[in-house]
């Protein structure tokens, strides 16, 4: 009764695995032949590499301040080393809550992907399901994501297809 059953539920797998249409697309190479994409992704790294430049600034004036404050302890009261140093480590834990505003999981270079890059993604997201409807395929996979691709025949490759659509 077993076997029977194991052979019943191959059989209906394998007929089902047979009508299907399956394709990939490659998301990278999709992205990287859209020019607003390329656009979009040049003003985030100009825009991050300013903010690491400006964060840069501002340790290089905390090194300052800890150096001056370095080569003059041994001349200040108690009061005043006390004074100097708690100033040090205030700003320095303000420029790690500014560095964490602009690079951190909710920080504003994380908003500003999500800002010029999710509707790029949704439009080819959206072109991959009108095109799967279209022609009338049950499963694209990704190529580009964390899904591991052991073999990929190219006739099933439809990014250009993808692109040519957008």
């Amino acid at each position: 009764m077993k076997k029977m059953l194991f052979v019943l539920i191959f059989i209906i797998f394998v007929s089902f695995s047979y009508g299907q249409k399956i394709a990939y697309v490659d998301s990278k190479y999709i992205l990287n032949n859209i020019p607003e994409f390329i656009t979009a992704q040049e003003e985030i790294e100009e825009l991050s590499k300013k903010w690491e430049n400006e964060i840069q600034d501002l340790y290089l004036d905390i090194e300052k301040m800890y150096k001056a404050y370095q080569a003059e302890k041994y001349l200040l009261p108690e009061k005043e080393k006390k004074i100097l140093e708690e100033n040090i480590i205030k700003k320095e834990q303000e420029v790690r809550d500014y560095q964490k505003s602009l690079f951190g999981p909710s920080g504003k270079l994380y908003e500003k992907q999500r800002e010029k890059i999710e509707p790029i993604q949704e439009i080819i997201y959206n072109a991959i399901q009108e095109y799967a409807e279209k022609n009338k395929y049950e499963i694209i996979f990704d190529k580009s994501s964390d899904l591991i691709m052991l073999y990929s025949n190219e006739d099933l490759d439809v990014s250009k297809d993808i692109l040519d659509q957008l």
